[in-house]
């Protein structure tokens, strides 16, 4: 095993798409939403177990999660916990891992991966991730993980790559979700690939391109690296987090910009699960097509629709075609499943008329 070598799992979204299941106290990272019996950031650490040390695994999240990660992953050290005041988004996040590791250990390389996604060919993934590794560890760059697309969907950013023979290409160009017409052209290009937000690189390499493209966030951790891997690191961390915006993503503020991002396409069997309808499409059908992730649920002339509950409630469904039904404590939800990307708008309504109490 390389002791070079850093896994950073990135795990202090809210997942609001998730809703009513996820919660701002208890997000989706922490949720068994395929039923397995493990948790997505579960799955994201055992994944990653198999190939390293566990001191070279580290998680980046919000402080109230705190207790999450001691329940369930207790093999985790509070070393290796790097804690966000605030949230924001991945920018900051990732600038703090690579600041910290980098202090740590010059000669780090980085993997710095999303705690929910679903990797259904390990195998494949990790043999792309050392590849990648390799090539960061005695090149100056960042390389991402692009996913080669089966259909053209409207629901990933896109990322365009010199077409050469090398396993290792150059990004030409970063799309944001795109409307369906251009989706097509870019499948039928056939030099396209989704971008999964996975990046790897040299603590060296991200730590110039950050300083290059967000130099405010940069600054702002080079007045505090004396106090990074010390007891006051966490009051520094508070001093300058405020300061940073909330919308600032690695992609945007970074990856679009750096002259010296590099992608290789690959096909592991990846979906960001980001919304239930994406849940829907991984997991097993029962005979009417529907998904049923609940301990007690009944249903009665359903089809093509899912339905989620943690709780041990009799849940009695009737006559429902492509819905998603999800039960929690205190909310209910039941919405089209075509419409399941109006469901942030639905939780900023609900937010607005019953209060956070329900987030």
């Amino acid at each position: 095993m390389d002791s070079n070598l850093y896994y950073i799992i990135m795990a202090g979204g809210v997942g609001s798409r998730f809703w009513p299941a996820s919660r701002t106290v208890r997000p989706k990272q922490f949720l068994d939403i395929l039923g397995i019996g493990e948790t997505l950031i579960q799955q994201t650490y055992n994944r990653f177990i198999k190939y390293t040390t566990p001191e070279n695994i580290y998680i980046v999240t919000h402080e109230s999660y705190q207790q999450h990660i001691h329940d369930q992953l207790p093999a985790v050290k509070d070393s290796q916990l790097i804690y966000e005041p605030s949230r924001r988004n991945t920018a900051p996040c990732i600038a703090y891992a690579v600041e910290k590791i980098k202090a740590l250990n010059p000669n780090a390389i980085l993997v710095i991966a999303p705690s929910d996604h679903l990797i259904l060919k390990e195998d494949v993934f990790i043999q792309t991730v050392h590849t990648a590794a390799e090539f960061a560890a005695q090149n100056d760059g960042i390389i991402t993980l692009g996913i080669t697309p089966t259909f053209p969907s409207t629901g990933y950013g896109y990322i365009q790559y010199l077409e050469t023979d090398a396993v290792v290409k150059k990004v030409k160009m970063f799309t944001e979700k795109p409307p369906q017409d251009v989706a097509q052209t870019f499948l039928e290009s056939g030099d396209f690939v989704w971008n999964a937000g996975l990046f790897i690189g040299s603590v060296n390499s991200l730590s110039d391109a950050i300083r290059e493209h967000c130099s405010y966030i940069y600054d702002a951790f080079e007045e505090i690296k004396m106090y990074l891997n010390t007891p006051d690191e966490y009051e520094y961390i508070r001093s300058i987090y405020t300061s940073f915006p909330k919308d600032i993503s690695f992609d945007v503020g970074i990856m679009e910009k750096a002259n010296n991002v590099y992608v290789i396409p690959a096909a592991f069997g990846w979906s960001d699960l980001g919304t239930w309808g994406a849940v829907y499409d991984t997991i097993t059908k029962d005979a009417n097509s529907n998904v049923v992730n609940a301990a007690n649920a009944v249903l009665h002339d359903t089809k093509n629709s899912i339905i989620f509950a943690e709780n041990q409630k009799v849940i009695f469904v009737q006559g429902l075609d492509n819905f998603i039904v999800v039960d929690s404590k205190d909310a209910l939800l039941i919405c089209q499943k075509d419409r399941e990307q109006d469901i942030k708008k639905y939780v900023n309504e609900i937010k607005l008329t019953k209060g956070h109490k329900y987030l």
